[in-house]
């Protein structure tokens, strides 16, 4: 399937909604009206799963009100605050289209950017299509040079082990064809997902391919989560789901 036919039957009103959407969330009040509304924008999308992970900013709230104003929309929560593998882990159950992707909550990746993602997947070449910040051309927000120091270790480290040539492990956007969801079983519970994800797919061998995409990246002011612990534990997961788990 070529880019410009796909690009077409993506943009088409016809085109038959083939793509589930995940989304955790954790206090991102500020962002999630914006964040829902451009996801239910995007023809493929059917449905929008949102785990609310013990949010106390009001996002609850809000999740309320969307969820009862959209159809395509089912909220779920944790009382306690567990973490995006144990949003991810309440999530992919409920996920039915034919294809599930990891949307964030906090506007640092453009849901305008799915068919980059499905292109792979719907030409029948690929069974998980990663993101990647750090190749094309698309926009990226100048931020944290020791974080990208780090991401990419992270990534290096990851494929010594898979012996993939991935660019960045660490990236939010993962969509996966369903049935190759189905065989995935999430033990993280926190950011040491991602690494588990890829080390477990590429056991499988699964045909894993990567796209480029844009960032908006978010500084700790803005809200932004993630810390040099989870580049720890990034690392622990590495070794023990590429080795042992």
């Amino acid at each position: 399937m070529n880019t410009h036919y796909l690009q077409h039957i993506l943009s088409n009103d016809d085109i038959e909604p083939c793509l589930s959407v995940v989304m955790p969330v954790f206090n991102e009040k500020e962002t999630i009206e914006q964040v829902v509304a451009m996801v239910l924008k995007q023809r493929p999308v059917r449905d929008l799963i949102i785990v609310d992970d013990a949010s106390t900013d009001g996002t609850a709230e809000s999740l309320k009100s969307i969820e009862a104003a959209n159809e395509q929309v089912r909220v779920f929560r944790h009382e306690i605050n567990q973490g995006k593998g144990a949003a991810l882990r309440t999530g992919f159950p409920y996920a039915e289209a034919p294809y599930v992707v990891v949307q964030d909550a906090d506007l640092e990746y453009d849901p305008r950017e799915y068919h980059l993602l499905l292109e792979p997947v719907l030409s029948e070449k690929a069974d998980l299509v990663l993101g990647s910040r750090f190749i094309g051309a698309g926009p990226h927000r100048v931020l944290y040079y020791w974080h990208s120091v780090g991401n990419r270790l992270i990534t290096t480290l990851s494929n010594i082990f898979t012996n993939l040539n991935l660019t960045d492990v660490e990236c939010c956007y993962k969509l996966f064809r369903l049935e190759v969801l189905k065989q995935l079983t999430i033990e993280e519970s926190r950011f040491g997902i991602e690494p588990e994800i890829v080390a477990k797919m590429a056991r499988l061998r699964m045909r894993i391919y990567e796209v480029p995409v844009s960032y908006y990246g978010r500084t700790y002011s803005e809200g932004k989560k993630i810390g040099w612990r989870d580049g720890f534990s990034a690392i622990r997961c590495i070794v023990k789901y590429n080795l042992g788990g």
